[in-house]
């Protein structure tokens, strides 16, 4: 009898335990997704073809990384793609850059809706063709971004990213989204490896992952949104539909 109670009370023990296990794990996931929305200032590209009409354009949003972060928006132009637009390329999408706070990092606030929400009414943009790049901090704002809106991006591509600890599990929610990631073997402010395991982890869960391993390189990456032309074409090839018009 003793040992029966015994038995039971352990099961029982389990079960709260469990319970407990799943009411932090889920409290943690609610609250991770309540984050405030907050207006970012941004910079805007427009193609030079682009007027007023029944045409839409892709758009591509761009993340800075740390050293950018502030509240005066030239310092933007000084590496990506707002330095190249300052340079005078042309692109055919429309590039939208906001600049993240100086207390803050691209997962702090729910920025991405109210921005998504006012840059569609404001610009002709075609919502099956958006596309999310960053690099460094803007690396690991493009992955973490994109898991909280899975379904608003054709493809992301980030350079020498990665994820916090507490995003790990939610990696599965890209799977349906096109990825091409760059990360230089020789990295030391962000190891490969933070790169390496959400590809792997995408690997397992059957994700549309393209991995680009620089050799010998190290952090200072930003030299391909300009020498990699390819990157845009590959954006530009992608649709949440499957189908470019």
């Amino acid at each position: 009898m003793k040992s029966t109670k015994k038995q039971w009370e352990h099961k029982l023990h389990k079960r709260i335990y469990l319970f407990v296990c799943f009411v932090f794990t889920f409290c943690g996931y609610i609250c991770s997704q309540e984050k405030a929305k907050v207006d970012y200032n941004y910079l805007v590209y427009l193609p030079e073809d682009y007027a007023v009409g029944n045409k839409s354009y892709p758009l591509v949003i761009y993340l800075h990384g740390g050293a950018h972060k502030g509240n005066d928006l030239n310092k933007l132009k000084k590496y990506g793609l707002p330095y190249l637009v300052e340079k005078g390329n042309e692109f055919d999408f429309i590039i939208i850059s906001p600049q993240c706070p100086d207390d803050k990092y691209w997962s702090s606030d729910n920025w991405f809706e109210p921005l998504f929400e006012k840059i569609q009414t404001e610009y002709q943009i075609d919502t099956d063709r958006v596309y999310l790049t960053g690099i460094s901090m803007g690396g690991y704002g493009t992955f973490i971004v994109a898991m909280d809106h899975p379904d608003k991006f054709a493809a992301i591509v980030p350079l020498c990213g990665g994820c916090n600890d507490s995003d790990t599990p939610r990696i599965c929610t890209l799977k349906n989204i096109p990825i091409w990631a760059f990360h230089g073997t020789n990295d030391n402010l962000i190891p490969i490896s933070e790169t390496e395991r959400i590809i792997n982890a995408l690997d397992k869960c059957k994700g549309k992952t393209k991995f680009t391993k620089l050799e010998g390189e190290g952090h200072g990456i930003q030299y391909l949104y300009e020498t990699h032309p390819q990157i845009y074409k590959w954006m530009l090839e992608q649709s949440r539909s499957g189908v470019i018009l």
